[in-house]
């Protein structure tokens, strides 16, 4: 049974997540079903019989959070051509925000989820007075002055192996809030803000989490020591709030 692999973006906004729940369109849903679509098919026109199958993504992004670069595993037991399966399930998914750039068939141990050595997510801000038209719904949008630089020196506290419970979701499954955060920078260039982050894995909400806690020190009503201080604090209610999900990307998975 070949065992496809997918390179996916998609825009956050109208789905309730990555994954299939039963109060709203995830992409999962809309992938799987232009999956079943695509398996339907046959190279002379005629139908074949479709298969249901279940995708396994890198990232289980949150609702209105987006991906420049989400991977996904899925098995079928037919074997298609890779830019069949891209061009096909393009094809199938319109009109909903979700494009796969590119597909290849795996090896049959790979893995999305397990196999992922890094995540890499970058969060926007729109730091400016007028409100946003064009990048509404895709970074998060703060009137207030922000001091990048500060921001960008506080974020280096947050940097390496420790106890992330102040920056976890009340919420998170994880077995432990013990991660190693290999990257989080803050630059600045013209009105915009990124925050880029980077680790294997990271916990629910955490980039949020110290995305709105930085927002406190470009605003001046924090300093590194105050980060630090919230971060052995180890409880959530010590910590900055959680920045809205609209900014998020899931930009790299690396295997």
């Amino acid at each position: 049974m070949p065992r496809y692999r997918l390179l996916l973006e998609y825009d956050g906004g109208p789905f309730v997540g990555w994954q299939r729940q039963e109060n709203g369109v995830s992409v999962q849903q809309v992938l799987e079903d232009a999956i079943f679509a695509l398996s339907g098919e046959r190279a002379d026109g005629g139908l074949a019989r479709a298969e249901r199958t279940t995708t396994v993504a890198a990232g289980r992004t949150d609702a209105g959070v987006h991906a420049l670069g989400q991977v996904v595993h899925f098995d079928l037991a037919r074997e298609f051509e890779p830019d069949t399966v891209r061009d096909a399930l393009n094809f199938h998914m319109k009109p909903n925000p979700v494009a796969v750039r590119e597909a290849a068939l795996a090896a049959p141990d790979f893995h999305a989820r397990f196999s992922a050595t890094s995540r890499a997510y970058v969060y926007r801000i729109a730091n400016r007075r007028a409100r946003l038209a064009l990048d509404f719904g895709r970074k998060w949008w703060v009137p207030a002055p922000l001091d990048a630089e500060a921001m960008n020196a506080a974020a280096k506290v947050l940097v390496g192996r420790h106890d992330f419970t102040t920056f976890r979701a009340s919420l998170c499954q994880a077995k432990s809030p013990v991660k190693t955060l290999d990257v989080l920078d803050v630059a600045r260039e013209g009105e915009d803000i990124a925050v880029s982050a980077r680790a294997r894995s990271f916990l629910h909400h955490q980039v949020r989490n110290m995305v709105g806690t930085l927002r406190l020190v470009g605003e001046g009503k924090w300093t590194a020591a105050d980060v630090r201080a919230a971060l052995e604090a180890r409880d959530r209610t010590k910590g900055g709030p959680t920045a809205p999900p609209e900014g998020l990307y899931l930009v790299e998975v690396t295997y």
